[in-house]
């Protein structure tokens, strides 16, 4: 057989090995079995099935997707070469460039990627039935998430590990640079600070959460200083020690709650807002390999741990799903837990679960200064995100097997619900369900809480579903309060790790951006640019968390109805920056890989926008609700969320804001997007491809002995 050209060096490649036929049979059985698990859940019409079907169709199909689209994307649009330095190697310092073990890597950029989108989203979009956020979830991934965070972590790996924003800069041209650099930082400031806000809710006042998650820290240094220092490279060492002092640390955390100590660790919001901004510094400034790489590989095993666990449920207890395949809001567009229609808002909501334009901050930031060899791409762009996927499917399994009644008197708005176990009963009724004031109080009291009623954020009716699939096999009954305490604590270890890797992104980013005005600081290896950047950084994110905390309608609480939709604008920016430098390098052909998800996302987050800006429901649009307030107030009435006329003002002046920045953004990104469309057709009439600012080839003088982990280009599997 024929062999390939290796890209850049001309040298042969592998020989592609045949598939076997014991191969041919396991893929076309998982192809069959994945199959009927997605025609079952099409099928279904108004009878109850198991939840099993979500876990074998969702397992199904990532696999048939890693196995054979991945590998496609690789071998015929990226072409990996292992023979070329990647930049960890190139420009190693110790501090950001750091050649990484492959396995601890995708730990740090599993836990960097995977935050509250995935945990929460999927089990707001519940409202709109399982089947649509299933099919979403999964298609999405595959064909749209896991192929940007692969493509913008190979992209930005040819480029010296730049950020999203200078790629943009560099390939697109100054105007459409200059709108992508502005877009992406100011966007990544309020997605860090909201998640920063999610985590502060979930530790404040819970001493078990607060000990758990700050004994992570002292053991990912001693993971660090036994993987360089002690004993350098004993990767398998240092996570068997890890694990056994995270259980210890989980298992402290409940007896921490439960003893003398408890206040010590009993936090206020306020507190908790200072001890985030300075740990997000020191985790911006120490080097990679101390503290975050660590630590995120400390949390993966946490995270994959409960998951897999939570899947193992499942299998074993094979819930029902209660929730309708389509509800009832997908239609409507008049749902209690958010409101607008299915198109689009349903993929603004699950955002992360299934494509992300934070993803993209981070395969441009920490993960390319960090990868030992280009064919690792294909196993941390892609199949991370696929973990990340299947952590949002059960994530919607745990909301959609809770009794319908129970998932809206938790995620309804109090102003609906009221503050009585009656009020709400009779509310929920009102909405088609039922549920009586005496299973609100039982499933409160079930899992410790005083009230489950208007708990609404999708963080604790996740708690509660988690509970009430592990109590069904580890336990009993007796063991929601643990499950429900556990699943807390655990949802604040999920989100902080996205807070420290996107802060340092941020400081990669923003000296980027200063770069391109005076030059040292853009140098990543300059400790006054460092320190600079990352206070700033950290800073800007820190005000609006600490506003946030403060008053329930200031700061980044302002800011939060933009998370959504911001966050799926950044994924456009990518996925225009990767179109473009396809098609700048020749590679037109290939260029639908990226151009359709780039379409689809478009034409989401832009009618989301138009509707947020001049939709007249005041509770879909942002001028809608600053007209109905101001008029309101002009009435001397109060309207909830406001409990007095301040209020009243201030959610008119929120609501302005939101609409401002919603049409600003929507102007910068529409920019990028012009830009790089003339760019795009200048390539294709040029005879010659166009220049672009991948680095040029260096050999690589790294050994690895297990490369055949993930074959070159070529090989097959």
């Amino acid at each position: 057989m024929p062999t390939s050209a290796m890209p850049e060096t001309g040298l042969p490649g592998p020989q592609r090995p045949r598939t076997s036929f014991r191969a041919i049979l396991l893929w076309t059985a998982v192809a069959l079995l994945g199959a009927v698990a997605w025609g079952v859940l099409a099928l279904a019409r108004g009878e109850k099935i198991s939840a099993v079907w979500l876990v074998v169709a969702a397992v199904g199909s990532y696999a048939i997707a890693y196995r054979f689209y991945s590998r496609y994307i690789v071998r015929r649009l990226l072409e990996p070469d292992d023979r070329r330095a990647t930049p960890a190697e190139r420009l190693e310092d110790g501090v950001d460039f750091q050649p990484t073990d492959r396995r601890v890597l995708l730990g740090h950029h599993f836990a960097a990627i995977a935050g509250a989108g995935p945990l929460v989203g999927p089990v707001l979009a519940a409202q709109m039935g399982y089947l649509p956020g299933t099919l979403w979830i999964v298609a999405g991934v595959i064909f749209a998430g896991a192929v940007q965070d692969m493509v913008v972590l190979f992209l930005s790996m040819r480029r010296d590990g730049k950020s999203l924003g200078q790629m943009a800069r560099d390939e697109i041209g100054r105007a459409g640079g200059a709108a992508a650099l502005i877009a992406v930082f100011a966007i990544m400031i309020i997605l860090l600070g909201v998640l920063a806000l999610v985590v502060v809710n979930a530790l404040a006042h819970s001493p078990w959460g607060t000990f758990s998650v700050a004994m992570t820290i002292p053991i990912a240094l001693f993971m660090g200083f036994w993987m360089h220092v002690i004993r350098p490279g004993r990767v398998v060492e240092s996570s068997l020690i890890g694990v056994a002092l995270l259980l210890l640390a989980i298992v402290g955390g409940r007896w921490i709650q439960e003893s003398s100590l408890a206040d010590t660790f009993t936090l206020s919001p306020t507190t908790l807002v200072f001890c985030l901004i300075g740990y997000g510094f020191v985790a911006s400034v120490l080097p990679v390999w101390m503290l975050l790489a660590p630590r995120d590989y400390l949390s993966t095993f946490m995270k994959v741990g409960t998951i897999a666990l939570l899947a193992v449920g499942v299998v074993v207890a094979a819930p029902e799903l209660q929730a309708d395949s389509v509800s009832k809001f997908a239609s409507s567009g008049a749902g209690p837990v958010f409101a607008g229609s299915l198109f689009p808002f349903l993929f603004i909501t699950i955002a992360c679960g299934a494509l992300s334009g934070f993803h993209a901050l981070v395969a441009s930031g920490t993960t390319p200064k960090l990868i030992q060899k280009e064919s690792q791409v294909r196993m941390i762009g892609y199949g991370a995100m696929l973990m990340e996927s299947f952590v949002a499917i059960m994530a919607l399994i745990a909301a959609a097997t809770l009794e319908p009644g129970l998932y809206y008197a938790m995620n309804a708005p109090a102003g609906l619900l009221g503050t009585t176990a009656e009020s709400a009963s009779h509310a929920v009724a009102g909405l088609g369900f039922t549920i009586t004031p005496d299973q609100l109080a039982h499933a409160a009291k079930a899992v410790e809480e005083q009230t489950l009623i208007a708990r609404s954020g999708g963080a604790p009716t996740l708690a509660v579903g988690m509970s009430e699939i592990f109590s069904g096999v580890f336990g009993g009954s007796a063991m929601k309060a643990f499950w429900y305490h556990f699943a807390i604590m655990f949802e604040a270890l999920f989100i902080l790790t996205t807070v420290d890797a996107g802060t340092r992104v941020g400081r990669f980013m923003l000296q980027d951006m200063l770069g391109n005005v005076w030059k040292p600081i853009g140098r990543v290896n300059w400790k006054p640019g460092i320190w600079l950047c990352s206070a700033l950084v950290v800073g800007a994110w820190g005000y609006f968390l600490y506003t946030g905390a403060t008053d329930p309608l200031g700061g980044i609480n302002q800011l939060f109805p933009l998370f959504g939709i911001a966050n799926q604008l950044l994924a456009a920016v990518a996925l225009t920056v990767c179109t473009t430098i396809l098609i700048k390098s020749g590679r037109l052909r290939w260029a639908w890989v990226t151009g359709i998800p780039l379409a689809w996302v478009v034409a989401v987050t832009y009618t989301a926008g138009w509707q947020k800006i001049f939709s007249d429901n005041p509770k879909v649009g942002f001028f809608a609700q600053r007209t109905r307030y101001a008029d309101a107030i002009d009435a001397g009435q109060v309207l909830p969320p406001a409990k007095s006329i301040d209020d009243m003002h201030t959610v008119v002046t929120n609501s302005t804001v939101d609409g401002v920045l919603m049409a600003l953004f929507l102007l910068l990104v529409t920019i990028v997007i012009v830009n790089a469309a003339v760019v795009c057709v200048r390539a294709v009439r040029s005879p010659v491809p166009l220049p672009t600012t991948e680095a040029p080839y260096v050999e690589s003088r790294i050994d690895e002995p297990e490369r055949s982990a993930e074959p070159l280009v070529g090989a097959g599997s």
